[in-house]
């Protein structure tokens, strides 16, 4: 067995071990599809922050390949980034394209529950590992891959080509699905959405599965919806995911709200109980529910700060809090902790969620308890 093939084994074996892979047909993908080929070059980060160029000359590139971890291929759009990578040594920036972490995949893969015959509809290529995943177990016939990025598409065509798959590859803005290839049996969206998109609702097949991550700072998840009359149903996950933006959906407004809240003046300082880590940390089991009552913020750390498009935001330093603008989100935050130990501290599979062409929302199992999304 060569160094590939024993480093892939050793992590199918973990993914198994760990109970994220169980149908056999994913195993087999999982140890037939060489990860390797599909991350010819990626970026690994250093202490200091910066992104470090690993090529296939580096001596841990496979090692580094096969290990359960994200491989980021692009920062902040512009595939320039790497090349001046491979010039200076390093560079900073922000990952908009990458290989996701296996467990994730693994997850992803078997809440879709794909069937011989299903057709699939993947929202993000990316390097174009998963959609061979699909067609090892599917058929390249039955794979359909979209992605915004054209450079992204292209490197991505190839690598499955080398691989020996061909599915439909599209340049196009996910959002909007694929409608030429619709109806789909399932919706697979390797990239996180702030609402399912409406054309996700249109394209999925009566039965049809849309299983996607939500693009939120607090309180990210997977969801599994089962799509009938233009209308999803179904749970959130107990296993957290998360997930790059679709692009259309990014908080351009965070970078500069949080770096205000650096050094703004605050409305309110005092003391408070509640530990960021309870707020931010997804292991915490409030985290799920505090997004829910924070919606649409964004996060930065060092110090920990939380900030929103109406201009709320709160700095974090130890037991004290700063807080500004129209709305006191830390209050906010202690006061769904308050309610979220008097439910009984539900865990974030106790939740459902609905999209409908007019609204979507979460709901607590057992009560009448919603949440609409922002």
């Amino acid at each position: 067995m060569d160094v590939a093939a024993h480093l892939r084994a050793r992590l199918v074996d973990s993914l198994v071990a760990a109970g994220v892979l169980r149908d056999p047909r994913w195993v087999d993908a999982f140890r037939q599809v060489p990860r390797h080929v599909f991350l010819p070059g990626f970026l690994v980060r250093r202490p200091d922050g910066a992104w470090e160029p690993v090529t296939s000359d580096h001596p841990d590139h496979l090692a580094l390949a096969y290990a359960d971890d994200v491989c980021v291929t692009q920062l902040d759009n512009d595939d320039r980034a790497w090349e001046q990578a491979l010039a200076t040594g390093a560079v900073t920036g922000v990952p908009t394209s990458s290989s996701s972490m296996p467990t994730i995949m693994a997850i992803m893969l078997e809440a879709l529950a794909a069937r011989p015959g299903d057709r699939v509809l993947e929202v993000g290529t990316g390097t174009g590992y998963n959609a061979a995943l699909l067609c090892h177990v599917l058929g390249e016939g039955s794979v359909t891959s979209i992605d915004v990025d054209p450079g992204v598409l292209a490197r991505a065509r190839a690598a499955l080509a080398s691989a020996g798959h061909h599915p439909t590859c599209v340049a196009g803005d996910g959002e909007r699905g694929h409608a030429p290839g619709a109806p789909y049996d399932r919706v697979l969206g390797t990239c996180a959405v702030s609402r399912i998109p409406g054309a996700w609702l249109e394209q999925t097949a009566p039965g049809g599965l849309i299983v996607t991550t939500l693009n939120r700072a607090v309180g990210a998840g997977l969801v599994r919806l089962t799509v009938r009359d233009g209308r999803a149903h179904g749970r959130v996950l107990p296993e957290d995911g998360r997930f790059m933006p679709l692009r259309a959906h990014r908080q351009a407004w965070a970078d500069e709200a949080l770096h205000r809240a650096l050094t703004a003046t605050p409305t309110t300082s005092r003391t408070t109980l509640l530990s960021a880590r309870d707020v931010l940390d997804p292991a915490a089991g409030f985290e799920f529910f505090a997004g829910l009552a924070l919606g649409d913020v964004a996060v930065a750390g060092d110090p920990v700060r939380l900030a929103h498009a109406d201009g709320s935001w709160v700095r974090h330093r130890g037991a004290v809090v700063d807080q500004g603008g129209p709305r006191a989100l830390w209050d906010v935050a202690e006061a769904a902790h308050r309610q979220w130990r008097a439910l009984g501290r539900p865990r974030r599979d106790r939740f459902g969620f609905t999209a409908t062409p007019s609204g979507q929302h979460f709901a607590l199992d057992g009560t009448a308890l919603t949440w609409p999304l922002p």
